[in-house]
């Protein structure tokens, strides 16, 4: 009885939406959008807070720093809770959480109050991120519905990001900048109460006791890896205690999480699913993609407004086509990925994504806006058709039962991502840049290793300078900023080659298997298991201890043989497919 109990409870997500499912993805997208705006919104209203609040520069690096550094250590923590208490529950509390903190945040009067409330957002955040991932993995059973779903979804990501410095520019340029947070209250307050109405509660295996114990390793040693990297990129040395000893400190624990993991009869995540190579590869492409695309966006960023001159919401608007492209490949990614397969469909992405950076080295120190226009739209279709395809093998290759863990493994790969990118590709650049400042010809030396730090400040210092000696610093500053944007450029291009190579691991084409427990779930739930109807008209009661036979599970209509679980009762053709339901 007690597996008949658990296989009912895994499986009530997943029937029972119906025709709705669509309504919940709109309100899990919204959801995304809203935690994906946050995390670039912010950055265009550094000037503006920095001249109000007056931080500190370590004030002011934590302000920028704490929410993705809470969130991606709590991603594990809250994606596997949300299998054990219910992912609706977890992503309500979220919802509410980020409610609250943002309100905090836009009246903050202190630089103290606004770090404590970007980590409560962050807090949120992490519990809002896997919960949206794993609840759509339960309401679309059926593997090619569900990728037209993580499509949109991985779409819906990338416009948050690219769009959170357009409207971070306008809302500072027009109002002050706590509006960068004000505008999550009421899209909260509505989101809050259609979830709760709309969204249904699922939960994972609830065998055994929660591992807290395992939950605090995994977010102390992802916290460290994070922290350490992004001191990394900030330009700390790598061998300096500041940087090496959180990175030390968060693999160690990663490590004894592992061993904990392996040894438990419950484990928290089961790390079985890394023996699988799709699973393990999505997770290594997703990481390759996010360090490309966040480092490239960080030095494109600082490209437009330094070296070409343009301000916030003109730098945002300029980024818009990559944009555009990254939602129309996540809205044709479904139909191209049963087409060609997973293999072909990361790869050819990663080539593509390769073949737009090597275009933007044409770029240089005037502006070409048809080159960055066609480099940008390059750029974005080629990593969204990558990051696309990842994802959805990665989810996919997990059972139901695990969604919540595999929804925090593939976001925390992206926020690791991420955090590499800026350290790696921000490393290189600094690198290739700090050479050609030094010997200015008329330029002190103390003035010379002011300006290699940055740009930005290559440019504070040449006002001061003024005159000849002024004007060469500032030309050289600009020559030396182009010189290292175009060997980061080479470098991330060489990163997407090897991501093209991982690639190869992956399955050649789209398979719809299914995993013969959750087969049990879905027709126990809906009765499919019943025996004949006895002569009172009620079905005769079977013994459902054990998985039906394969010959009793739905055959793909491929006519393959494979079982797979129908989308719904009615059907199992995905959506759109012309094909009349069985």
């Amino acid at each position: 009885m007690q597996r008949t109990n658990t296989a009912q409870g895994r499986s009530r997500g997943a029937v029972g939406v119906g025709t709705n499912r669509w309504v919940v993805l709109l309100v899990l997208c919204v959801s995304l959008l809203l935690v994906a705006l946050d995390a670039t919104i912010l950055h265009v209203a550094v000037p503006s807070l920095t001249e109000d609040l007056r931080p500190s520069s370590t004030a002011l690096l934590w302000i920028v720093d704490a929410y993705p550094l809470v969130c991606a250590s709590l991603l594990i923590l809250f994606g596997t809770l949300g299998d054990r208490v219910g992912r609706r529950r977890v992503l309500l509390l979220g919802y509410a959480l980020f409610g609250i903190a943002s309100a905090v945040a836009a009246l903050a009067n202190a630089p103290e109050v606004l770090i404590g409330a970007r980590a409560l957002l962050g807090v949120g955040g992490a519990m809002i991120m896997p919960a949206t991932l794993s609840i759509l993995r339960t309401v679309f059973p059926d593997r090619r519905e569900r990728a037209t779903a993580i499509g949109i979804w991985t779409a819906t990501a990338a416009i948050g990001a690219a769009t959170g410095p357009v409207l971070g520019g306008f809302l500072v340029e027009n109002y002050w900048w706590g509006s960068v947070f004000l505008i999550n209250i009421p899209l909260m307050a509505l989101i809050l109460p259609l979830g709760r109405r709309l969204l249904p509660e699922s939960r994972g295996a609830a065998d055994g006791p929660w591992d807290v114990l395992g939950a605090l390793m995994a977010a102390g040693g992802v916290l460290g890896c994070v922290l350490g990297v992004k001191r990394a990129g900030a330009g700390d040395p790598l061998l300096a205690l500041p940087t090496a000893g959180p990175l030390l400190l968060g693999a160690a624990l990663l490590v004894l999480f592992v061993r904990r993991q392996k040894r438990r009869a419950h484990p928290l995540i089961d790390m079985r699913l890394f023996s699988r190579a799709a699973f393990t590869t999505s997770v290594g492409c997703i990481v390759i993609g996010m360090l490309a695309l966040v480092g490239l966006e960080l030095i494109a960023v600082q490209y437009l407004q330094l070296v070409l001159g343009l301000s916030p919401l003109e730098t945002g608007l300029r980024l818009l086509p990559l944009t555009f492209a990254a939602m129309a490949a996540g809205a044709t990614g479904s139909y191209t990925l049963r087409r060609i397969g997973p293999r072909r469909m990361v790869g050819w992405g990663f080539l593509l994504t390769a073949g737009a950076v090597l275009l933007l080295t044409l770029m240089g120190q005037h502006d070409r806006p048809l080159l960055l226009t066609a480099g940008f739209v390059l750029l974005g279709f080629g990593l969204q058709t990558t990051l696309f395809s990842a994802y959805e093998s990665m989810l996919s290759e997990a059972p139901q039962r695990s969604a919540g863990g595999a929804a925090a493994i593939g976001e925390t790969s992206y926020q690791l991502g991420a955090g590499m990118g800026i350290a790696l590709l921000g490393s290189v650049m600094n690198a290739a840049y700090a050479p050609g400042l030094a010997s200015v010809p008329g330029v002190p030396a103390e003035a010379s290793r002011a300006a290699a730090n940055s740009l930005g400040e290559a440019y504070k210092v040449a006002d001061q300078l003024g005159g000849a000696a002024g004007d060469a610093l500032h030309q050289a500053a600009r020559h030396s900023f182009v010189t290292g944007l175009h060997v980061t450029l080479f470098v991330s291009a060489a990163l997407l080659l090897v991501g093209a190579l991982m690639a190869r691991r992956l399955p050649e084409v789209m398979e719809c298997p299914v995993d013969p427990e959750e087969a049990f779930d879905v027709l126990e739930a809906e009765g499919a298991l019943a025996g004949p109807e006895n002569t009172d008209g009620a079905a005769e009661p079977r013994d459902t201890t054990e998985p039906p036979a394969p010959s009793e599970l739905p055959v793909s209509p491929e006519g393959t043989g494979s079982p797979r679980v129908p989308a719904t009762r009615d059907a199992i053709e995905p959506a759109g497919s012309g094909r009349p339901a069985h």
